[in-house]
């Protein structure tokens, strides 16, 4: 974590943001350096999502900065584009297309917003699938599949617009148990690839495995950023540790 953030992938500064009259996010600032593995955490209503949610314009902050690779995200259509074709999202809820196979829902993107030509976009498409470890759905629709597999389709989509940043809004809580560790294998693979990552999740086993950093955030402010050896077994607040209580026993 760099404090100039002039260099960072993500340099977010003093952002703050409202729903009505409540704060969201309050004075957040964070910086995300190219190849690290950021991942947040903290109680519902946080703001975790916020954060990540205005580092890709799906909200808007009311003040401060956000800047994408040296770039400020600002109310143009242009900055949105540029910013788009370099951060990735996968959300709680896959998203999928129920209309479209696995293989057309993953070269829509390529085709209408790259320009990709058709075999350009398949290639690309089955590699990802290849990738997430489920070539072999190509042809099957949405509904035949898991949620596990869903889900990794989504992380395929998202990895067939080649993004240089992939953003995870708690990419497993939708699933049952035994389909979460599918999901995070998938996502310790892309961790260990050197993806500049930002992981709001709540599995901690993960977080342990692949953060370079952990960042806390409590009533949409950020309390506590460490590495995980420290964050975990030495955190410096009290809210932060009941929080890691709560969670790590439950």
């Amino acid at each position: 974590m760099d404090a100039g953030g002039s260099d960072a992938a993500i340099s977010v500064r003093n952002v703050c943001k409202n729903f009505g009259d409540f704060r969201a996010l309050n004075d957040v600032s964070l910086d995300v350096q190219a190849g690290e593995r950021v991942v947040v955490c903290g109680p519902s209503g946080s703001g975790k999502s916020t954060l990540i949610r205005c580092v890709n314009r799906l909200e808007k902050h009311e003040s401060g900065t956000i800047r994408v690779d040296g770039l400020e995200l600002d109310n143009s259509r242009r900055s949105l584009d540029a910013i788009r074709a370099k951060v990735g999202m996968v959300f709680q809820q896959f998203n999928l297309f129920p209309h479209l196979t696995v293989l057309e829902n993953l070269t829509l993107g390529p085709l209408r917003a790259r320009g990709k030509p058709p075999e350009e976009a398949r290639d690309l498409a089955m590699r990802y699938l290849t990738r997430v470890r489920i070539p072999e759905q190509a042809e099957k629709y949405p509904r035949q599949l898991s949620g596990g597999q869903q889900q990794r389709v989504a992380i395929a989509r998202s990895l067939c617009m080649e993004p240089q940043i992939m953003l995870f809004d708690e990419p497993t809580s939708a699933l049952d148990p035994e389909m979460i560790s599918e999901v995070l294998e998938v996502m310790t693979e892309l961790a260990r690839s050197g993806m500049t990552m930002v992981c709001v999740t709540h599995e901690m086993g993960f977080a342990k495995g692949v953060a370079d950093t952990m960042v806390f955030m409590d009533h949409g402010e950020i309390v506590e950023t460490a590495p995980p050896e420290t964050f975990f077994a030495a955190p410096e607040t009290e809210r932060c540790r009941d929080f890691l209580q709560k969670i790590l026993h439950h």
